[in-house]
């Protein structure tokens, strides 16, 4: 029995060293995990302003529905709502469109076509506090139609005029059910004439506060109407109904940030091993470990030998 406790106490140190050094590269990659948090959805709050920058009706709001113009809300303000922690890289698109319709409320708006479309990303910088007096927010602006139109608000930065391909998505069309687009916030409609064909020419109309109609009921994009991209999360409901009034809502799903470009490396632009998770101070670590066992191996054998 005592021959043998040499060769355990070293088995013993050996094993030790390896787990006390690699304890730091353990820590470090599970600490490195916890740094890529995914972003999650927030609440965007809008008003109308006029051109003098006065609040236009009811100030910040996260009502959504759909409300009748008096007068076409040509610039909305936008922000996060207060009480969320958002984390650095966290970009939230909100868009405003404008269509040309067929009527002026969503049951009539027959065929719609786009007429103007800005973009806007709340990050940040953006959630409301305590003390607001003075901050100045992003804002969103566009051509204001001279006959029967719609404004959508909502949180993509896809384009719904019908087009193919990536960032592009289908008009909305109340005759078949196609609910674009999607992540709704709030929308508008008025106007008093039929639009001519071609492009509506623009007007500058100060808005005016919107009258809120019933409330929507839900409902979904026919089957095969998919927008081209739709924003990451997106889940439209099935089985549409045509006439039914699109679903808002002022929740609204961020762009994952882009994961972060790998540093320069002296072995031809690839990633070191130590990046990869089989590294070198791994390999060094066994290594150390085995020429411990190695020593171990050797002094038990000389101690054997001249006792023998």
């Amino acid at each position: 029995m005592a021959r043998s406790q040499p060769a355990r106490f070293l088995a013993t140190s050996a094993a030790a060293f390896l787990a006390a050094a690699a304890a730091p590269l353990i820590g470090a990659t599970a600490a490195h995990a916890q740094d890529g948090g995914a972003c999650s959805s927030a609440t965007v709050q809008y008003r109308l302003v006029g051109a003098d920058g006065e609040v236009i009706g009811a100030d910040w709001s996260s009502q959504g529905g759909f409300h009748r113009w008096d007068t076409v809300p040509g610039t909305v303000e936008v922000r996060l709502a207060p009480g969320r922690s958002v984390g650095e890289g966290c970009a939230y698109p909100v868009s405003l469109a404008e269509y040309s319709t067929e009527g002026p409320d969503w049951a009539s708006s027959g065929r719609q076509e786009m007429i103007d479309k800005s973009t806007v990303h709340l990050t940040a910088k953006d959630v409301a506090g305590k003390d607001d007096d003075g901050r100045t927010w992003q804002k969103l602006s566009v051509r204001t139609p001279s006959c029967f139109g719609q404004i959508d608000l909502y949180g993509e930065d896809v384009v719904y005029d019908g087009k193919e391909g990536e960032g592009h998505g289908p008009l909305p069309d109340v005759r078949t059910g196609v609910l674009t687009p999607y992540h709704l916030i709030a929308a508008w409609n008025g106007g008093d004439k039929r639009c001519e064909s071609g492009t509506p020419e623009s007007a500058t109309p100060t808005p005016s506060a919107p009258e809120t109609s019933a409330s929507p009921a839900p409902s979904a994009p026919p089957a095969g109407s998919e927008p081209s991209a739709p924003a990451e999360g997106s889940t439209p409901p099935l089985s549409p109904k045509p006439g039914a009034t699109p679903t808002t809502g002022a929740d609204v799903p961020p762009v994952q940030p882009s994961p972060p470009a790998p540093k320069s490396s002296p072995n031809g632009g690839n990633p070191p091993l130590a990046e990869t998770g089989a590294g070198a101070p791994v390999g060094m670590l066994a290594g150390g470990a085995a020429l411990v066992l190695a020593v171990g191996a050797g002094t038990v054998y000389a101690t054997r030998a001249r006792r023998s």
